[in-house]
């Protein structure tokens, strides 16, 4: 069922999913809003505790009408959690303004879609379009690459991993825009985030380093192995851009193209690769 909820996900998620409604992030901004203090082990009990309601509503649902709406269940969550519906409609904002040269515009939204890391003040131009595909490229591993590996990881219980990655995302993310960077630390939401993210990311790191100069990427998609200490973000970017070599980093239109079209190749990689070995799975 994980292959088929998954193509009807993605599916879905293009069709119709523009903004916020279907966004588990803005349906959890409601109870984020009470929180008023922030620690390690409160993170982890309201992540836990999200989980659980997701496998009591599963458990209650199996078997009924030959686990139809056990199936609608799992498309619902899925549409809720993969896909970056907001974050989407901020890059095409950004494109436009970038093609109309309305400097405050595409700074704001480059600022929205650089949210999580943020750009380097007094960075030069280069430096600056880098930064804006790195946030490009980890926009599509946070929303789209890593929610499908908990998906399919978890199999039967797949979207219970999956809410409890949507849920942390969406966490670091509230954070980001409405707290203090203190308030982010004492949260434990980095941390928390840097071990779940740690096999995802080398999962999708080979794929960006066989995209791209091989002989560049393999060394140090190797050497991240056995690496606990770097950043997932430093990680994968730093695969991704040698993939990206060859393309322009002064041009404002061009330059954040490239690295969703990169993405995007990846992302289709992955999933031709988990459907050639479901249905490989299956067949054996």
């Amino acid at each position: 069922m994980t292959l088929f909820t998954l193509l009807l996900v993605l599916s879905c998620e293009r069709l119709f999913k523009t903004g916020e409604h279907w966004q588990l992030d803005s349906r959890l901004g409601s109870v984020f809003k009470r929180i008023k203090r922030f620690s390690l082990a409160g993170t982890l009990v309201m992540t836990g505790l999200c989980m659980l309601v997701v496998f009591l509503i599963m458990e209650m649902l199996d078997g009924i009408l030959f686990n139809f709406p056990l199936l609608l269940f799992w498309v619902a969550l899925g549409v809720l959690c993969i896909g970056a519906g907001q974050v989407r409609l901020h890059y095409h904002a950004y494109l436009k303004a970038a093609n109309h040269g309305d400097a405050d515009a595409y700074d704001a939204m480059a600022s929205e879609l650089t949210l999580i890391h943020g750009v380097q003040p007094e960075c030069s131009e280069r430096e600056y379009l880098q930064a804006l595909q790195n946030a490009l490229l980890w926009i599509n591993f946070r929303y789209y690459l890593a929610p499908l590996f908990w998906l399919v990881i978890g199999g039967a219980w797949g979207p219970v991993l999956l809410v409890g990655y949507a849920f942390l995302r969406a966490w670091q993310t509230w954070l980001a825009r409405f707290h203090t960077p203190h308030d982010r630390l004492r949260s434990g939401i980095e941390s928390i985030l840097h071990v779940v993210d740690w096999v995802p990311v080398r999962l999708v790191g080979i794929v960006y380093a066989l995209l791209g100069h091989g002989e560049k990427a393999l060394p140090a998609w190797f050497a991240s192995l056995t690496d606990f200490h770097t950043s997932q973000y430093q990680v994968l970017t730093q695969l991704a851009q040698y993939s990206l070599a060859r393309e322009p980093h002064h041009d404002r239109i061009k330059t954040p193209k490239a690295a969703v079209s990169m993405a995007k190749k990846a992302s289709l990689v992955i999933v031709v690769v988990v459907s050639l070995l479901t249905i490989y799975g299956t067949l054996v």
